[in-house]
């Protein structure tokens, strides 16, 4: 039996390499996550310390996003030009550096520099590592697996919650010890370069063909060592709107992929604007309705902790109803959570709201990680979830800013009528996404 190099990575069982994968991937996405996380506390610190104003504020959460959109775009660019694991190397390094030296900055200006920095690298790394980790999965699993990869983002946040609430908070310059711990990143980026192995559709299409069926049979042998089965069946073609295109010539707007492609970028710029317009706010809304800075990050940290049953879920999920339904249905729960969040008014009430926003937001993200890779072939994979992330970081960009003046205008009722209407819409299109559970990727 004859199957292609492809087949036999789907037909494969979970074994320690790919559980190697999955972590190796996931550490940099917890970093990526930790560093974002740490500019909600630095942001409420800082207000405090360099009595900035809610405008000063705002830029300086949004100035990182703007370096993430540009990240987003270009590094799925070159992830399908230079390969997926130099480019999530490079990526890491670039933001492990920055943030390292933002920890030494004098001003907000200096600050908001290499904040747009950190966020270029940031935005790299987080469609390259899905879609690394997307094409390394076996089929049947393949969507489990990167939800898990997305629950590393929630050991980063509250990695990044316990350092604000225990470093942040010890002096007048907490928050440069806080962004200091930041330079781990580059040192990891090296561990990425040498310990994860290239995506093999990838090395296949440039024509390393002898380094893309070395980095197969390893993963096969790694079943037969741990006395694995593997699965002798052929996998079924899947029966997708691709077949019979030209892959060479194919573009993310081509007429296949331009209906999933739209609904693809609406999801994620809703996401993106409810996500960061909430949770990098969440701190400094606290500390201005009156409770003391260690109180609040307290109050994030616990509501931070709700993220990781959200993912479990999720990862259950998403192979037993699907990919569709699941992100829909976190999505349409987030913009419940969002409205009970707003109309909290007692300490329990906002503990209780907001971890329900944890829960239905975190997996809701994890599900979109998942699809996103499956919408495209092996040349516009990257390129295709680079985009919509990027697309997505504009509505980052704008989140921190619409705070403030729709605060002053009706409150967080307003406020988060308006994260839970984005949700909302998010959640329709989300319907419109083709299911994408047990197919083969196409190439």
């Amino acid at each position: 039996m004859n199957l292609t190099r492809n087949e036999r990575l789907d037909r494969l069982p979970l074994t320690s390499k790919h559980k190697r994968l999955l972590g190796g991937s996931g550490i940099g996405w917890a970093l990526d996550a930790m560093d974002v996380g740490l500019i909600s506390f630095v942001m409420a610190a800082l207000a405090t310390h360099w009595s900035l104003s809610p405008t000063e504020a705002s830029l300086l959460g949004s100035i990182g996003f703007v370096g993430m959109a540009l990240g987003a775009s270009f590094g799925g660019l070159l992830a399908d030009r230079f390969g997926r694991r130099h480019v999530f190397a490079l990526s890491l390094l670039v933001y492990g550096l920055a943030t390292g030296a933002s920890a030494l900055s004098v001003s907000l200006i200096m600050l908001m520099a290499l904040r747009f920095i950190v966020g270029l690298g940031l935005g790299a790394e987080l469609p390259v590592a899905s879609t690394l980790i997307s094409e390394f999965s076996p089929r049947r699993i393949r969507g489990r697996m990167v939800v898990l990869l997305e629950a590393f983002w929630a050991v980063g946040w509250i990695l990044a919650a316990v350092i604000g609430t225990f470093v942040v908070t010890t002096s007048d310059n907490g928050w440069r010890w806080a962004l200091a711990l930041g330079c781990v990143p580059a040192a990891y980026a090296v561990y990425v370069r040498i310990g994860l192995p290239e995506s093999v559709r990838f090395l296949e299409r440039n024509g390393r063909h002898d380094e893309a069926e070395r980095i197969v049979a390893s993963f096969e042998d790694a079943a037969l060592r741990e006395g694995k089965q593997l699965d002798d069946a052929p996998a079924e073609a899947p029966v997708d709107v691709l077949r019979g295109v030209d892959g060479d010539r194919v573009s993310i707007w081509s007429a296949p992929l331009r209906r999933r492609t739209t609904a693809l970028w609406i999801v994620w710029f809703c996401i993106n604007l409810s996500y960061y317009g909430a949770f990098i706010w969440i701190p400094s809304l606290l500390v201005a309705d009156g409770f003391t800075l260690v109180k609040s990050f307290q109050f994030t940290l616990i509501i931070t902790l709700a993220q990781l049953p959200g993912y479990a879920v999720a990862a259950w999920l998403i192979e037993k109803w699907g990919r569709r339904i699941t992100l829909a249905v976190f999505l349409a729960g987030s913009a419940v959570s969002a409205i009970f969040y707003g109309l909290a008014g007692v300490e329990w009430q906002i503990l209780v709201a907001g971890c329900l926003l944890s829960f239905f937001n975190l997996g809701a993200w994890g599900a979109l990680y998942a699809i996103g890779p499956e919408l495209y072939p092996t040349n516009v994979r990257g390129t295709g979830t680079g985009a919509a992330a990027g697309f997505g970081r504009i509505a980052s960009i704008i989140a921190p800013l619409i705070v403030p003046p729709i605060v002053s205008l009706g409150g967080p009722i307003m406020l988060f009528s308006v994260f839970s209407a984005a949700f909302a819409i998010a959640a329709i299109a989300a319907f419109t996404l083709p299911e994408q559970k047990g197919k083969i990727l196409a190439d």
